[in-house]
């Protein structure tokens, strides 16, 4: 519905231009009126009408004045001037600030409907064009998004969108974490910016993935605070992260690199099968660790982790077998070989395993599943932490089928694997099904069994061995941080004070016991 706006220094002529035709019949609803000029101009600044139809005699500020200030303070709508004067001046200054219609008292009403008919008309053309070329703008916008990230792009494409133009870019591609019903987080929701008018970040989506490119230092600096704020906490229900994933590629300073950190974003984001429970982000850190890939699947290796998981088992030792599925998950981390042949040697070494357990026990009633249900369990894994868990709990069935140690000899072998493992991201939920436990419970065992939690245990062994490389002052303090299992250095040194007492320059410098 359209807007008019009624202004006369009559009362009684306001009141018959309100109803000498249906406005609501002609698509106008009417929006204010006034009875002075400068009513009339405060009103049409404010309620910004569609169509003002105004006296040109007014008080304190004639029609035309209030047309030409109207103007120039950016008003854009359509005016009919009514006038008991017929003088053709006023009429030419009326047209040279864009009146559409004159018309002079008496109002006419067939006059007056056809005026405001023929407004409607070009309103409505105009909204119509106004249209389209947003429509245009946006799909012109996208497509040039498109080709910036690809690196497709023309050297017109990059001077076409100033609001484009920042001093740093990174891509992040956005997904739903699989097997989980998202609610839905917005990108800005996330990075705590409002991004009127795409201040922040542009959005667009390539083969069915979101893409996020931002734009700026704050931009960059708030996506930084939200990784942090949430890959470094010790625990927090209804985090974002768990229920979505983020691949981001380097920060680039000019628009030629975009595509650069598309590329890393990508390539990272198809190395999701390998992430680590609970890891919801890889970032372009973690770029060198995977250009570095050189371990290849053959079939000496199977045989080689065929042996390793089936003496452990002959032996009841879980911690040894716990052991040896810690390093296959590593080994296969680092293979060059696709996502698809690293589930098919999986499924043969599960195979060859059923195999000789079947052979060696069989008397023993172990209730394997069948292998159409293993085939269909790796193949429909979404991560390779879900397939090395599910072999684990089998392993935990073949055991307890043919010879379950007591649980204190099971604690035993966690702690010594906690022991030799500390350095790596270790966490009570990778650990506990290692085991055969679920984490909930192994946790309570632990607390009992240690007197500590085993995210404190973890950390005072991480801290006690710290402090051996800081007092042989062969190393930085950040590379102590990587070596002893914390990614961030900031993280390491709140946990060091909290634990000694001292920073870890302090502790070096004053050489504490």
């Amino acid at each position: 519905m359209e807007t008019v706006f009624i202004a006369d220094d009559e009362q009684i002529i306001r009141e018959g231009l309100k109803h000498i035709i249906d406005w609501a019949n002609l698509g106008f609803t009417i929006c204010g009126e006034a009875g002075s000029g400068e009513e009339a101009l405060d009103g049409i600044m404010k309620l910004n009408p569609s169509l003002v139809l105004m006296d040109i005699r007014m008080p304190k500020l004639l029609g035309t004045d209030i047309i030409r200030n109207a103007r120039e303070q950016g008003f854009s709508g359509k005016f009919i001037i009514i006038s008991g004067y017929s003088d053709f001046s006023y009429a030419q200054t009326a047209i040279r600030h864009g009146v559409e219609f004159y018309l002079t008292k008496p109002i006419d009403e067939e006059e007056l409907l056809e005026a405001v008919t023929r407004i409607r008309e070009l309103l409505a053309k105009e909204q119509e064009s106004s249209t389209n070329i947003d429509l245009f703008r946006k799909k012109a916008k996208n497509v040039i998004l498109h080709e910036l990230v690809t690196g497709i792009y023309s050297p017109e494409s990059k001077n076409a969108l100033p609001d484009l133009i920042a001093d740093l870019y990174q891509v992040v591609i956005y997904e739903e974490f699989y097997g989980t019903a998202s609610p839905a987080y917005s990108f800005a929701e996330l990075l705590k910016v409002a991004n009127r008018g795409n201040h922040s970040f542009e959005h667009l989506t390539i083969d069915s993935r979101e893409i996020f490119l931002l734009k700026g230092s704050f931009a960059l600096r708030k996506f930084e605070a939200f990784l942090t704020h949430y890959e470094l906490r010790e625990y927090q229900e209804k985090s974002p992260l768990d229920t979505l994933f983020l691949a981001y590629g380097r920060p680039v300073k000019n628009m030629d690199q975009i595509y650069l950190s598309y590329e890393e974003a990508l390539l990272l984001c198809r190395r999701r099968f390998f992430c680590t429970q609970g890891q919801h982000a890889l970032g372009y850190e973690e770029l060198p660790f995977l250009n570095t890939k050189v371990n290849e699947i053959d079939k000496a290796k199977l045989k080689l982790y065929q042996e390793l998981l089936t003496d452990s088992l002959k032996s009841f030792n879980r911690r040894k077998v716990a052991e040896s599925l810690h390093e296959l998950e590593v080994f296969l981390y680092n293979v060059k070989d696709d996502i698809k042949s690293v589930k098919r040697f999986l499924t043969d070494l599960y195979f060859q395993i059923k195999e000789k357990i079947n052979i060696i026990y069989s008397s023993a009633a172990i209730p394997f599943p069948s292998n159409s249900e293993i085939i269909e369990r790796i193949d429909n894994s979404f991560y390779l932490y879900e397939i090395i868990i599910f072999i684990s709990e089998q392993t935990d069935l073949i055991i307890n089928a043919t010879g379950a140690p007591s649980r204190d000899s099971v604690l035993y072998d966690i702690l010594y694997y906690i022991d030799h493992n500390y350095q790596s991201n270790i966490k009570l939920e990778t650990i506990a099904p290692l085991f055969g436990y679920n984490s909930a419970y192994l946790g309570k065992i632990f607390n009992k069994a240690t007197g500590e939690s085993f995210n404190t245990y973890i950390d005072h062994r991480r801290i006690e061995y710290s402090k051996q490389l800081l007092i042989e002052n062969k190393l930085k303090v950040y590379e102590i941080a990587e070596q002893v299992g914390y990614k961030n250095v900031d993280y390491f040194h709140k946990k060091f004070k909290k634990y000694v007492g001292v920073s870890p320059a302090e502790y070096r410098k004053a050489d504490i016991p």
